[in-house]
């Protein structure tokens, strides 16, 4: 009985996303990484300024649960990003649970990024 409850509440157990600099992320770009870029704002935040990161393609939040099976086909790593870090971490936490492996959050979203003078379109 204790064994099927320990694997009852392990499965129940969240899966917590991998975190990524801004740094960190451009280092990957530069070098060549195949990554997905996942921008899950909506389509007037995306196209607002300041902008969004070179590459993103957009995916509102609501949207990215029933495109993990386009996302994971591509066989590319996913960064999720938003204007902070909160909705891409939600976002995250759905593609984790849909058993989606090489997902990451950009800490700091594209405020941080952009705070770091890096380069949005």
């Amino acid at each position: 009985m204790i064994a099927i409850l320990a694997r009852l509440f392990r499965r129940g157990r969240a899966v917590a996303p991998a975190w990524i600099d801004g740094d960190q992320l451009r280092r990957r770009l530069t070098a060549g990484e195949a990554i997905a870029l996942v921008d899950v704002r909506q389509p007037e935040e995306f196209n607002a300024p300041p902008g969004h990161l070179p590459g993103a393609i957009n995916v509102p939040l609501a949207d990215v649960a029933g495109m993990a099976g386009e996302l994971s086909a591509s066989g590319r790593a996913i960064v999720l990003v938003c204007k902070t870090d909160r909705r891409s971490a939600r976002a995250a936490a759905d593609l984790l649970a849909a058993g989606l492996k090489h997902v990451a959050v950009l800490r700091g979203g594209t405020d941080g990024w952009h705070q770091r003078g890096l380069p949005l379109e």
